[in-house]
């Protein structure tokens, strides 16, 4: 169990490290209204949505990036649907439709990989949008597959000599990415067919993780088991922005799904609070939070893990489980700093590429998940009428 009496949550608050309060300009506070936020979200969504086919712009693809139903791009639709709903665009409705269509509904190739499942949020957000009940019958199909024959593995980290991909734990979710990717979409198929089965298994699973990744004493999770032993230099763990940030963002999707007042529900806000309260003071003064969350000396800007943080906090103030005076200013910072990070030519930069640790991020580094984080970032900052 992770949940921590209220006492040692305030204890924690007080020991997270002070970032110094900045008044926001006027024109930090333009960037941060409504208007402007959805205007920002709408202008790098369409610039994504030209380029979709053309991975030149990713400096490092991998051999997922062009593949349309993979986690790199799936990421992307899920920001796609926070715009439609915020922005009520036809034009972005209608993208997230025809790559459904186009996709014919169906997950990622590997029924028991969480990155092949996030593909599956987007389609279940359509078929409650207009695309009716063929948009959700292969996710269906594929999560009946699993709760059928549930994988049954340990959650301990080891790549075999035949490589990475065949790691026997990636049948189960065993690094903390997997938490924004899969879990979303199995407590909304709950939500959509009634029928419980897919909830509690998510949320089995879910603990499972976070008991066996979650650090008690940082208040933040390893990526996975691997990272248990690491230091480095200065002797610090090495806790990565990004995967933190897929969890943060992954539970601010999760809870307005399940039933208020549930066991569940509960023990999930106490850990979203948990976390808001340590990554608070981990943000660094410019707005981004370092790809190391605890080294941040000389750390580059990294909008990817700031944008899923900027999400949950935002999204923490509107749902009353942040308090607003306290964690507005880390919306705002995050939130200028992502506004910033958008290069001249209109593509989000400094989106460190695909790895599962903190490395190097450069100006022009764009992803699709990047911009997936943007927009979610965008619609949750709109949402909270920012002045």
């Amino acid at each position: 169990m992770i949940v921590r009496p209220l006492v040692a949550l305030m204890a924690a608050q007080a020991l997270a490290l002070p970032v110094a309060a900045q008044a926001p300009t006027s024109a930090a506070a333009d960037t941060a209204s409504p208007r402007a936020a959805i205007a920002a979200a709408t202008r790098l969504a369409e610039w994504q949505l030209g380029r979709m086919s053309d991975t030149a712009t990713v400096s490092r693809a991998t051999h997922e990036t062009k593949n349309p139903r993979a986690w790199e791009q799936a990421v992307f639709w899920v920001g796609m649907t926070a715009l439609a709903d915020a922005g009520k665009s036809p034009k972005i409705k209608q993208a997230i439709m025809a790559m459904g269509r186009a996709n014919e509904w169906q997950p990622g190739a590997k029924p028991y990989f969480a990155d092949d499942h996030a593909i599956t949020q987007s389609y279940l957000w359509a078929a409650r949008n207009g695309a009716g009940a063929s948009a959700m019958a292969p996710t269906k199909a594929t999560f009946d597959r699993i709760l059928a024959k549930p994988a049954v593995t340990t959650l301990a980290f080891a790549v075999p000599p035949a490589g990475y991909g065949d790691t026997e734990c990636l049948t189960r979710w065993c690094w903390c990415d997997a938490l924004f990717m899969a879990p979303p979409a199995l407590v909304a198929l709950t939500q959509q067919t009634d029928d419980p089965q897919y909830r509690d298994f998510a949320m089995k699973e879910f603990w499972a993780t976070t008991d066996f990744l979650f650090d008690p004493v940082e208040h933040l999770y390893y990526r996975d088991s691997r990272f248990f032993d690491r230091r480095d230099d200065k002797g610090r763990k090495q806790f990565w922005s990004r995967g933190n940030g897929w969890v943060f963002a992954g539970m601010a999707r999760i809870i307005p799904l399940l039933p208020k007042g549930s066991a569940d529900r509960v023990r999930m806000e106490r850990l979203f609070v948990e976390m808001a309260v340590r990554l608070k003071g981990l943000q660094k003064p410019d707005g981004y939070w370092a790809p190391s969350l605890l080294a941040p000396e000389n750390a580059p800007p990294e909008s990817s893990g700031t944008g899923f943080f900027t999400y949950g906090m935002a999204w923490g103030i509107k749902a009353g489980l942040l308090d607003r005076p306290t964690y507005e200013p880390v919306v705002r910072r995050g939130w200028a700093g992502l506004v910033r990070a958008i290069q001249p030519d209109g593509r989000l930069g400094w989106v460190q590429q695909v790895s599962d640790r903190p490395e190097k991020v450069e100006p022009t580094d764009t992803q699709y998940y990047g911009v997936g984080a943007f927009l979610l970032a965008a619609t949750a900052v709109a949402d909270l009428n920012l002045r």
